[in-house]
């Protein structure tokens, strides 16, 4: 199994901590946070990953190769200008090509900055399990951004805070709001539907094509520890969490 590591942002939310290194880079407990996501995805037997870079790209060129990639094929993919989710996953899409020259396999796109203990086997399984074109895991917590689920949690629509209007792209009795965890796991004929072109975010095609039917789910992500690490505040705390053990790997 494949993944890819949405590491190209200019981690502006994390400064100072970004100032001289790029946010994939920022330590926790003595590890990077590119290091945490790399074992996590190891762990659960995966072998192949892309990593997109920008900001202080060649810092994480250097810090792989002094690791030995850290046993793993790692491949990278530099954006001259940041391309948002969408559009760096639509550019890595040749890394996700098999021998054959289809895509079969489904893939994990996991963001750099969010640490967990998610079950990624148990996803992969809900996502074949349900045919869906691609997983998204979720939380019922506090965010400025919430996703809608139906009944069956297939994305309907999206709302920015708990009390504004909903973007609706799909009919539902009863949306619930949830946020999203950055962790997919995507089936590659997504490729073939990605029409947006340049810098896009991939909310923005999931939208489109659950609005065309498309199986978008929610996986319920709530009993697992999880952290987003986007501020400084985020990353002493995360510290604080591996010094009692909440976080293992």
């Amino acid at each position: 199994m494949k993944a890819m590591i949405l590491a190209a942002g200019l981690g502006t939310r994390l400064r100072p901590l970004t100032d001289n290194r790029p946010k994939a880079l920022v330590e926790i407990a003595g590890r990077t946070l590119l290091e945490i996501t790399l074992s996590r995805l190891r762990a659960f037997g995966i072998g192949e990953v892309i990593i997109n870079v920008h900001h202080f790209a060649d810092m994480i060129l250097e810090y792989l190769k002094n690791n030995d990639n850290f046993g793993m094929r790692i491949e990278i993919s530099r954006e001259e200008t940041p391309l948002d989710t969408g559009g760096g996953l639509k550019k890595a899409a040749y890394f996700f090509r098999e021998e054959s020259g289809g895509f079969e396999a489904p893939f994990i796109l996991h963001n750099v900055d969010v640490i967990s203990t998610i079950d990624l086997q148990r996803m992969v399984r809900f996502h074949s399990e349900n045919q869906a074109l691609a997983t998204l895991a979720v939380r019922d917590r506090e965010t400025t951004r919430y996703l809608l689920f139906d009944e069956a949690f297939r994305l309907c629509g999206r709302r920015f805070g708990r009390d504004e209007e909903p973007e609706s792209v799909r009919s539902s009795q009863q949306a619930r709001a949830l946020a999203f965890s950055g962790i997919h796991v995507i089936s590659p004929r997504l490729f073939a539907m990605m029409r947006e072109q340049g810098v896009f975010s991939i909310i923005t095609s999931y939208l489109r094509l659950a609005a065309g039917g498309e199986k978008i789910l929610g996986f319920r992500a709530d009993e697992y520890y999880w952290r987003d690490l986007g501020r400084p505040e985020n990353v002493v705390q995360a510290a604080e969490d591996f010094k009692q053990k909440l976080l293992l790997q």
